[in-house]
């Protein structure tokens, strides 16, 4: 099986369309078609169903997905540790970056330290909610990524290295009928509440979701929003009520705190946004180990 063939699988399955794959790998759509026609006789098998107007993965091709970027990833990786007898002069860490980091965490100083003293490593990094992220490194799509999540949250097969906690805080409107508290309960919310909701999928999501699961209630109405910085500032124009990691409001994030808006502690000790490193220590490239050693100083 040639190596090229399953990078131009990958590329078809990805964008469910022969001529964007074609021109994502710069070749031609006929030798692309060609190469995917003789990957099919190697398996025996067809990959895609293919119609007038749409390219899907049939089940062998859904089957193979996954291993061809264990595989592709696996080459990556024996390429990176022949690059490792040469100190690290060259190769690719790829990265995946979570948009809540825990207050202490300054990725950025990692990795400037990490350029500087592998200044021929090429850095990719993505940002995504931390499920999916997590995902890609156990399918080898990632070599390493931070991610909001808690230890009984980290998929199998994973290892990880906590690196923060944080404790989640109420943002209420000033004139919210709890605005004049330090400290709530998420069961004294009123139930008329509209809770603006970090994106699905993410760790910060999932750790609000399950602070709500232990006060008994449920979060409420929901208003969606992908930036830390604008759920506060939604809270603070009365669209609803949200939760935050503390350092959004502390200086780190957002800086100052918008005019209209009170932070109120939670009793719940346990409602605490982590944040981890996770990796896969068995398929661990020399570029991710480096990469490790510096967040684990």
């Amino acid at each position: 099986m040639d190596l090229r063939h399953l990078k131009y699988f990958l590329a078809v399955a990805e964008a469910r369309n022969f001529t964007q794959a074609a021109a994502s790998c710069y070749v031609a759509q006929s030798a692309l078609s060609q190469q995917i026609a003789r990957l099919e006789k190697d398996v025996g098998t067809a990959l895609f169903s293919r119609t007038s107007r749409a390219v899907r993965l049939t089940a062998a091709g859904e089957l193979l997905e996954p291993l061809a970027r264990r595989i592709l990833a696996d080459v990556d990786n024996a390429q990176a540790a022949l690059d490792d007898l040469a100190g690290l002069r060259r190769g690719r860490l790829r990265l995946g970056l979570v948009q809540t980091l825990a207050g202490a965490i300054d990725m950025v100083e990692v990795m400037a330290e990490y350029h500087a003293l592998h200044p021929g490593i090429d850095f990719h990094v993505v940002n995504g909610p931390s499920s999916e992220m997590a995902a890609a490194v156990l399918s080898g799509g990632l070599d390493v990524a931070v991610v909001g999540l808690a230890s009984p949250q980290v998929p199998g097969g994973l290892d990880h290295l906590v690196l923060g906690r944080d404790p989640l805080v109420v943002i209420v409107p000033s004139d919210h009928d709890l605005a004049d508290r330090e400290v709530i309960d998420l069961a004294e919310l009123p139930q008329s509440h509209q809770l603006i909701q970090f994106t699905e999928g993410t760790g910060l999501r999932r750790q609000v979701e399950a602070a709500f699961a232990r006060a008994g209630v449920e979060p409420g109405r929901h208003f969606e929003v992908g930036q830390l910085h604008d759920m506060i500032r939604l809270a603070a124009r009365g669209v609803g009520v949200t939760v935050v990691p503390r350092w959004a409001v502390r200086g780190v994030g957002l800086g100052v705190l918008p005019a209209g808006a009170r932070v109120l502690h939670l009793a719940d000790e346990a409602a605490v946004h982590h944040v981890s490193v996770v990796y896969d220590s068995k398929r661990l490239a020399p570029a991710a180990a480096a990469f490790l050693d510096i967040v684990g100083r």
